[in-house]
């Protein structure tokens, strides 16, 4: 697992998984699935880093005291619950404040925005998506973002927001996902077509939500997750370059 580290913020200290290779010239925000900073999260951030990225993830639950909630969530009816209550927590101003202050960290540590991509799971794969219309990164890709059509915490759907992303994005999605459903990654890949950035959407036939998770044997799918993983490291060696 990465160190744990603490990211400086208006709203105290963000709790974090770290990791810095030696001679790292790029950069990747990991943003959270909605379980939190989970196992799974930080082996991201290893990977990562053994790719030569200085890696970081926010806990984007840090105002709620940074729980991680077990994937028992999706059986268990009170930590199910507790995963909504969370979730139902988060706002859209202090998201972009918390991705905001990981950003500045990665800029005092000498990253220009041109060397920092972001990738986000699930509820982070919606923020990563949102990120890409903001100043402050290179490009993102969404593992499995939801909110396609409805918008999430106080955010706008992806949909509204896709004509308005103005650095590389690419969507990993499965056709099996009952959460998104594929006509929602279809309106999703046609609203985006009007960004001035480049974007694109890989559709898995077979995969499920949370197909890049081993931990969760029940979703994850190997074949989408190595080729996923495999688009991702293309993706970001070419974006940030």
């Amino acid at each position: 697992m990465p160190e744990t580290f603490e990211i400086p913020s208006n709203a105290g200290p963000i709790p974090a998984f770290s990791a810095r290779p030696d001679g790292a010239t790029r950069a990747v925000v990991v943003i959270q699935e909605a379980f939190g900073l989970t196992e799974h999260i930080g082996e991201v951030v290893d990977r990562l880093a053994a790719e030569g990225y200085r890696a970081i993830a926010p806990a984007m639950y840090h105002r709620q005291g940074a729980p991680v909630i077990d994937y028992e969530a999706l059986q268990v009816a009170e930590k199910a619950e507790r995963l909504i209550e969370v979730m139902g927590t988060l706002a859209a101003d202090d998201l972009a404040a918390d991705v905001d202050a990981t950003l500045a960290l990665l800029t005092s540590e000498g990253f220009a925005s041109s060397k920092i991509a972001m990738v986000g799971f699930c509820m982070g794969g919606a923020i990563t998506l949102f990120s890409c219309t903001r100043p402050g990164i290179a490009a993102g890709v969404t593992f499995y973002g939801g909110g396609v059509v409805a918008g999430r915490f106080g955010l706008p759907s992806l949909v509204e927001l896709a004509p308005s992303i103005v650095h590389p994005w690419l969507g990993l999605y499965g056709d099996e996902d009952p959460s998104i459903p594929v006509d929602q990654v279809e309106q999703l890949r046609a609203a985006a077509t009007d960004a001035v950035a480049q974007t694109e959407i890989v559709r898995y036939p077979d995969a499920g939500h949370g197909f890049n998770c081993d931990a969760r044997p029940e979703h994850f799918d190997a074949a989408a997750s190595e080729d996923g993983w495999a688009r991702t490291l293309a993706f970001l060696a070419e974006q940030l370059a």
